[in-house]
This record gives C-alpha cells, sequence and structure tokens, in this order.
C-alpha cells in the first residue's frame, strides 16, 4: 500500500483515537491509567496503566479489517522486544531497585464501530 502525508497523517489520528477508546474501555474495566505513549529510542509503549497493584504495559493494535489477521497477531517477537526495552526503561526510571509487578497485555481492535479484544498478560 502506498502511503502519502495524507495517508499517514489519517492513520496516525485513526490510532491516536483507538488508543483513547482503549484506554476508556479499560477504565470501565477498572484499570487506572498512569500514562500513555511512553516513548523512548527504540520502543514505545501505547498505555501503562495499573490492575489493583500490578503495573500493567499495553500495546493497542487497530486493524481495519481482520480479514488478514488480527491486530494482536501483528506483536511479533521483535515487537515485544521493543515493549520490553521501553518497559525496563520506565522501570528504572520511575521504580529504581523497586520494581512492581507488572504485565504485558495487548488490546486488538477491529471494524468500525470498533470492537475491543482484551489478552491479559499476553506474553
Amino acid at each position: 500500500m502506498w502511503f502519502n502525508s495524507e495517508t499517514r497523517s489519517t492513520t496516525r489520528g485513526k490510532g491516536t483515537a483507538v488508543e483513547l477508546e482503549a484506554e476508556k474501555f479499560l477504565q470501565k474495566k477498572g484499570l487506572r491509567k498512569v500514562t500513555r505513549n511512553y516513548l523512548i529510542k527504540g520502543g514505545e509503549i501505547d498505555l501503562i496503566m495499573r490492575d489493583g497493584e500490578v503495573l500493567v504495559f499495553i500495546e493497542v493494535r487497530y486493524r481495519q479489517s481482520e480479514e488478514h489477521g488480527s491486530g494482536a497477531e501483528t506483536v511479533t517477537y521483535q515487537k515485544q522486544r521493543r515493549l520490553r526495552r521501553a518497559a525496563l526503561h520506565y522501570l528504572q526510571k520511575h521504580y529504581g531497585n523497586h520494581e512492581p509487578d507488572c504485565r504485558f497485555d495487548v488490546i486488538s481492535a477491529s471494524g468500525n464501530p470498533v470492537i475491543f479484544e482484551w489478552i491479559s498478560d499476553a506474553f
């Protein structure tokens, strides 16, 4: 698929909108927002939330259609490594030697209107 600047900005805007909706979805499930779009060189975490005392690092993946697979299927080993690296950076920066219990979740979003699938402790 060819991306021009208009397509990229539309895609980025849709991604941001889906992340915000995913955040609301998780808040309704009882999670509390810590931060969004934690970015380091070589990695980004879409959402960081708390589920009770557990710190949750969340990757949000959106697909217009699941015809070629779900968003969750696009979280490759390489993507998981980048997420782990960003999470380690976050933990070292904010917790030092006292690391809380944590896990990695994936929100797979698809369709219009968007339907969410929450995969807790995904990897």
